[in-house]
């Protein structure tokens, strides 16, 4: 049996802006069968590291606010805080963030809450006894909600593959301690020969997991590791590396297995916008040049069988010239090959799904309706 998911493209004119496009997707794809009357509703959304500027516009988030509002919903936007140091790693610095790019209550029109508090250490342990995780650490406030309604900004991932509604909802709601098993199996090593040992992953390690010593080589603790990446991220020398193996499959999924904790026994609605689909995550300081032209928004129920048809959107599609994986020869530009593989070859992005239909909380099956 498949599930349905509606989409619309990005064409607009004088009487039917991307807006009122949103508002006429959601409502075909019966978002209003959700009793949203004095509901409170968490609507999930990444609001993008500082420098990033992949994600989802705050104009989006107002629009889908006014129209929950209007069903009498009591809506507030919510992430949960990062594992790695950065900016949005405490819910002082995460709102701050929030509110510089353009997702304050001026804008949205809704609180913006931070779900596992102050450090991250506000979550709810939900029972999941599934192959992977017994219990899942996910942020309260997104599990105190009565309604669930993720806004999900589909692009590339250096670990997962790609970043759909799972990545967004199982990592994206995890506590700071929830993250941490979930990127267990992905700790960094580091290629002695590149080191210059410059302290650039010392002072941005937040765990205090690596040293320098005397002959100017940096070097990981791994008993302090909890495998966020932040060394990673940071180093200019190619030092510091992902150590790969099975660590994509196995977070993809973990990742799965919180979804499903995160989304089961509560009304949920998902919507996926195929715009900027940058090769990484907009945890990232920054975005690449996108890896396909902008494509649409997608809305659905069943968020497995939402993320499939946005990759296989984005695999149809022509790699762009200027992106990452684009060479000259390819003279298909690409078309219906694996853009997440091209740009991360060493991840393993099916997993996810695969693990998702198996524990029942989707199917990778759907009927993709245009509005």
């Amino acid at each position: 049996m498949s599930s349905k998911v509606y989409f619309t493209d990005l064409h607009a004119h004088a009487t039917l802006n991307l807006q009122r496009k949103l508002e006429i997707l959601v409502r075909k794809a019966g978002i209003d069968t959700i009793d949203f009357d004095k509901k409170l509703t968490a609507i999930k959304i990444h609001f993008g590291e500082p420098g990033n500027l992949a994600y989802i516009r705050p104009n989006f988030a107002a629009t889908l606010v006014k129209y929950l509002n209007g069903k009498g919903a009591r809506t507030f936007l919510t992430d949960s805080n990062t594992l790695y140091s950065g900016r949005r790693a405490n819910a002082v610095d995460h709102l701050r963030s929030a509110w510089e790019n353009g997702f304050n209550p001026l804008v949205v029109d809704c609180p913006v809450i931070i779900a596992d508090g102050l450090k991250g250490t506000d979550y709810k342990e939900v029972a999941v006894g599934l192959e992977y995780c017994k219990t899942a650490k996910i942020g309260k406030a997104v599990m105190d909600a009565d309604v669930l309604v993720s806004m999900t900004h589909f692009k590339g991932h250096e670990l997962a593959g790609f970043g759909g509604v799972l990545k967004n909802l199982g990592m994206g709601c995890a506590s700071v301690g929830g993250k941490l098993e979930l990127h267990s199996t992905s700790q960094p090593r580091i290629v002695e020969d590149n080191c210059t040992g410059c302290r650039v992953c010392v002072k941005n390690c937040a765990q205090e997991a690596i040293v320098v010593g005397t002959d100017k080589i940096a070097r990981i603790d791994y008993a302090k590791c909890v495998g966020c990446g932040q060394c990673v991220a940071v180093c200019q020398y190619d030092a510091a590396v992902a150590v790969w193996d099975s660590a994509s499959e196995l977070t993809n999924c973990k990742i799965a297995e919180y979804t499903l904790a995160i989304t089961k026994d509560r009304p949920c609605f998902h919507i996926s916008f195929i715009m900027n689909v940058s090769p990484d995550c907009d945890c990232w300081g920054f975005n690449d040049y996108p890896l396909v032209p902008d494509i649409g928004i997608a809305a659905s129920f069943d968020p497995v069988a939402l993320d499939q048809a946005c990759v296989d959107m984005v695999i149809a599609a022509p790699a762009l010239e200027a992106s990452r994986i684009y060479k000259e020869q390819a003279h298909d530009h690409y078309q219906g090959k694996d853009k997440f593989t091209l740009t991360h070859p060493n991840v393993h992005w099916e997993a996810g799904l695969v693990h998702s239909e198996k524990i029942g909380l989707g199917t990778r099956k759907y009927e993709l309706v245009k509005i």
